[in-house]
């Protein structure tokens, strides 16, 4: 009982402590050089004059910009952008694969290879790991890139083996990066289920 005793004394000493200072750092908010100065709070409201309209700017604009942590894609920051989508264009889809976990991920690649262009994929015997092979591809005669067989994590890729000319609502997408993870490993992507984003950053 003694114990409890002093230990809400102490609380109460502590709230008292905070209560007194309370007024000063009151003052020191609103402005005051010093614990000796009288509070000057229109230092406050020039503050809030920068403030206010930054956080209003920040939350309307924050929620339409997509952060991207891929290495794979040299962008940091973009923001949809209606419109057909062209050679070059960012694009952002789903992704379900083994690869990105359980729970499908939003990722972001260019548009590489569009309808009615030839993609073209050679296999070699892949210099990573042998017995494998790697795809090649290329878009009307261009070098996209080259498949890896495994992951970082070691997981094995399989990889597209299709080649021809690329139908209607279908798009080859993917990135310079050398091991990125793309329509080398997942396939064509449905027109429909890319959104054409801008790059900000």
């Amino acid at each position: 009982m003694l114990r409890l005793f002093w230990l809400i004394a102490r609380v109460l000493a502590s709230l008292c402590a905070q209560l007194r200072r309370l007024p000063l750092e009151a003052s020191m908010a609103l402005g005051a050089r010093g614990p000796a100065h009288r509070a000057r709070p229109e230092r406050l409201w020039q503050a809030m004059l920068v403030i206010l309209p930054l956080a209003f700017f920040a939350a309307r604009l924050l929620p339409h910009v997509t952060l991207v942590m891929s290495p794979s894609i040299e962008a940091y920051a973009l923001r949809k952008s209606p419109g057909p989508i062209a050679r070059g264009d960012y694009v952002m889809f789903t992704l379900r694969h083994p690869i990105a976990g359980p729970k499908p991920i939003s990722v972001t690649k260019h548009a590489l290879c569009l309808p009615g262009d030839r993609l073209t994929m050679f296999e070699t015997p892949s210099l990573l790991m042998p017995g494998s092979r790697d795809g090649h591809y290329y878009c009307n005669g261009h070098f996209l890139g080259a498949s890896v067989p495994e992951a970082y994590n070691g997981m094995r890729l399989a990889h597209l083996t299709w080649s021809g000319v690329i139908p209607v609502g279908k798009i080859y997408v993917g990135s310079t990066h050398p091991r990125g993870f793309d329509s080398r490993y997942f396939g064509l992507v449905p027109v429909t289920s890319l959104a054409r984003m801008e790059r900000i950053l």
